[in-house]
């Protein structure tokens, strides 16, 4: 029976010590799409961007699926993640400015437009519905506004908005969800900024 006892007890604390490798390789695997979505997007969008509009497309793609997988998990938009995607684009464009500062300039009106575009148009949604819309939402596609600018947050906010009105009318049908339940938003929001991306 001691015997039997050490046995048993090894073996826990064999799966004990796992556990914890076991745990970080569940919490990093959904992030594991990432370099999968900045490897393709260069290699199926049409035409040839630029460096710049290159870089920006990647790391909005990888900072929208981290943000995605937060808001699927958590539903939440953490204020550090989105402040992070602020201080990249900051370090993106202040080299620009002793590069080319008439085109840097240009540049940056287009990204403030977009900002404003994206981040105004979902905060007078949020301040009308009462919150329905989550502050993190407005606060995820102002930033998202500053890589896509003007020309590229409309088409974005629209097929994002529109697909998940389509899934959530497919969800109620389907007396999957009510009325009055919340789905996450940004899977959505980023749905719509890959085809942005796609036909920029």
């Amino acid at each position: 029976m001691e015997a039997a006892g050490r046995v048993i007890g090894d073996a826990v604390n064999e799966q004990s010590l796992k556990a914890p490798a076991h745990g970080a390789i569940l919490k990093i695997l959904p992030y594991s799409g990432i370099p999968v979505l900045g490897a393709l997007l260069p290699l199926i969008r049409p035409g040839r961007p630029d460096m710049l509009s290159m870089l920006c497309g990647e790391v909005l793609i990888v900072f929208g699926y981290v943000l995605t997988v937060s808001d699927i998990k958590t539903k939440r938009i953490p204020n550090g993640t989105v402040l992070a995607m602020l201080a990249v684009w900051t370090l993106i464009m202040t080299p620009q400015f002793f590069v080319d500062t008439a085109a840097a300039l240009k540049l940056f009106i287009d990204s403030a437009i977009g900002s404003v575009i994206g981040g105004g148009l979902f905060l007078v949604v949020y301040l009308i519905s009462r919150k329905g819309l989550g502050g993190g939402d407005v606060k995820f596609m102002a930033v998202a506004g500053l890589y896509l600018g003007y020309g590229s947050i409309l088409p974005a906010m629209f097929c994002g908005t529109f697909i998940a009105m389509l899934t959530g009318i497919v969800l109620i049908l389907a007396k999957k969800l009510n009325k009055k339940d919340a789905i996450p938003l940004v899977p959505f929001l980023y749905a719509g900024i890959l085809i942005a991306l796609y036909f920029r």
